[in-house]
């Protein structure tokens, strides 16, 4: 979520350091910050809000030198604030961090106990400090990086300068981009590729556990074991087109990494980032229309049924929506395609919402419903992505995905906007209710802040199908296998492979495998299995056993690394320790990649597939 830029070379740095943050603007942020090494000394200038509010400061103090780092950032440990913001220095160390620390309040209770005072509420300033630390025992940079590296956990780019050591920057990762750009007499280190192309178009994409120490005219990059690697540099060509998809073959693709930016936005905009607790009066507001609601807050209170109703990749949102609203808010859901809802004379009872889901907000079938719920006395609230579409006018309640424009035809980035949407508005019920506490609101929502982070790691199995399609293509089917929240996600994978790959896939309860489709596994038949440490996980667990003694191919998604999910799978995909409402958010990316690149190697025309719209606005 968060922008890294770095600069070596004879240029003034802060110009380096400000371009390129302006070209990542983007993925979204909450404050910024440069610093440059001058003179032996590190000078640090920070901003909370956006990069002109750090241009300003930049206007009264001259930074000069001939290397800088600099940072957008998203806020997840501690509230967007200049305090929090990075590039964070201790003892001369300076360093900018994208990703989560995940024991980091391990670390920071280890280091506080040595005497370490910390000036942000931040688990990247632990690294710093850890850094720092290091440097007292061992006074080379690169090499302190690489024996602090085995204390960190979790997913981090980070880079990192010295002002003992004014000639070299030095760059890690595990999950996050980080791509070091090779110019003349000048490197460039950025999160993407976008903030170095107006210096170089010769890159190095670093993989997760390398080590990057640069200076301007050279670069030593090792393994996480130090031995000295010989990366390949890649020649980035951009055409126009190119230029608009930011460098990415499909704007499927593009979108696909977009969705912590789409993440972000709804965040911002259904959060309240100093108290940690859902917000949305703005529900009750039509933008389009300039009027209020005739529902109100205690409406809401009094519902005692919910009817969803979707068609297509929505739909798996609205059964997504039906586990956490009865399990958060201790309200009935029932789920329907829209198709069907509106032609079995649906029984409507009084102190009921009626709730559509429509990416483009005229989805014909949808809007039917629409018009019927209301005919029948029923509030509508819609949730939408397109302001002032036929759906959001009409509806009473106003919710929307925020995920911008999406080009491909099949939904990515607005299906995993929606269910970000669906875990807050699950949050305010249940608060509304009094079914949770503030603190635990508190918990549920810094949680999901996290998540951006957490997808840009999740980012990295991009690589892995990239290489691994040519291998898929030759399976005769694919059954995606879920529990709980995770059936939807499921279900929604299975659809994106129909929808792009033309390949026969089924989403299926992990429970009802048993119940028919085991007769269909072999060794011919792939079996993608979501299976995160969550209360349904020893059972998932279990069916897995059955399709892997059948000679199903298994490919799983889980948490961390899970030795037990790990013995059955030919592959094994893991994704972050999260919150169990979060986990399913995560295991969505991993199956848009596998239909995007399997599509891709099949050679099928990815962002238009065949007798697809992107609004189907007949019946």
């Amino acid at each position: 979520m968060c922008g890294i830029v770095g600069y070596i070379g004879e240029r003034e740095p802060v110009n380096v350091l400000v371009s390129g943050l302006r070209k990542l603007e983007y993925r979204g942020y909450d404050s910024s910050g440069v610093a440059v090494v001058n003179a032996g000394h590190v000078q640090v200038v920070r901003a909370e809000g956006k990069l002109t509010a750090l241009e300003e400061k930049l206007k009264n103090q001259k930074l000069s030198g001939t290397i800088g780092i600099g940072h957008t950032r998203w806020a997840t440990h501690g509230i967007p604030s200049e305090r929090n913001a990075h590039p964070h220095t201790v003892d001369g160390v300076c360093l900018v961090h994208n990703g989560i620390i995940e024991n980091y309040i391990q670390l920071k209770a280890e280091l506080s106990a040595l005497g370490a005072t910390f000036s942000s509420d931040t688990d990247s300033e632990v690294v710093a400090h850890l850094l720092a630390q290091e440097l007292k025992k061992t006074p080379d940079i690169f090499k302190a990086i690489q024996k602090i590296i085995p204390r960190l956990e979790g997913a981090y780019a980070i880079l990192a300068m010295w002002e003992k050591e004014p000639q070299r920057l030095v760059a890690f990762k595990n999950g996050p981009p980080l791509i070091l750009g090779v110019g003349n007499g000048e490197c460039v280190v950025g999160s993407d590729v976008q903030a170095l192309l107006s210096y170089t178009d010769k890159v190095i994409y670093l993989d997760d556990g390398e080590v990057a120490c640069i200076e301007k005219d050279k670069y030593v990059i090792t393994d996480s074991l130090g031995k000295e690697l010989n990366k390949a540099i890649v020649t980035v060509h951009w055409t126009s087109q190119a230029a608009e998809k930011h460098g990415f073959k499909h704007f499927m693709l593009k979108e696909i990494y977009e969705q912590p930016l789409a993440v972000s936005s709804v965040l911002k905009k259904y959060t309240d980032l100093k108290t940690y607790q859902v917000e949305f009066s703005s529900m009750f507001l039509s933008p389009a229309q300039n009027t209020v609601s005739r529902i109100t807050e205690q409406d809401l209170k009094n519902v005692e049924r919910i009817f969803i109703v979707a068609c297509g990749t929505s739909y798996y949102s609205a059964m997504y929506a039906e586990y956490l609203i009865e399990k958060l808010a201790k309200i009935p859901v029932e789920v329907d395609f829209a198709s069907e809802f509106r032609y079995r004379d649906p029984v409507i009872p009084p102190k009921s919402l009626v709730m559509v889901i429509s990416q483009s907000g005229e989805t014909a079938d949808t809007l039917a419903v629409l018009r019927m719920a209301k005919n029948m006395g029923a509030p509508v609230l819609s949730l939408t992505n397109t302001l002032g579409s036929t759906i959001d006018r009409e509806a009473d309640l106003h919710l929307f995905m925020e995920a911008g424009v999406e080009i491909g035809v099949a939904s990515t980035k607005a299906f995993i906007s929606t269910l970000t949407v669906i875990n807050l508005f699950s949050l305010y019920l249940a608060r509304t209710r009094k079914y949770l506490s503030i603190d635990e609101e508190k918990q549920f929502v810094q949680n999901l802040l996290a998540l951006p982070s957490h997808m840009e790691s999740v980012l990295a199995h991009d690589k892995f199908f990239a290489e691994a399609a040519e291998t898929f293509k030759n399976y005769k089917g694919f059954l995606y296998l879920g529990r709980g929240i995770n059936y939807p996600i499921a279900m929604e994978g299975a659809l994106k492979l129909k929808e792009l790959a033309y390949k026969h896939a089924e989403g299926y309860a992990a429970g009802e495998m048993k119940h028919g489709p085991l007769a269909l596994i072999d060794d011919k038949m792939m079996v993608i299995v979501i299976n995160p440490q969550d209360n349904h996980y020893e059972k998932t667990l279990s069916n897995l056993q059955e399709a892997k003694a059948r000679g199903g191919i298994i490919v799983s998604i889980g948490t961390g690394d899970d030795a037990s999910l790990k013995s059955v799978s030919e592959h094994y995909l893991s994704i972050p320790k999260s919150d169990w409402m979060a986990s399913g958010i995560l295991s969505v990316i991993p199956v848009q990649l596998l239909a995007y690149h399997l599509a891709d190697v099949l050679g099928y025309d990815v962002d238009q597939p065949r007798n697809l719209a992107k609004s189907v606005t007949v019946e």
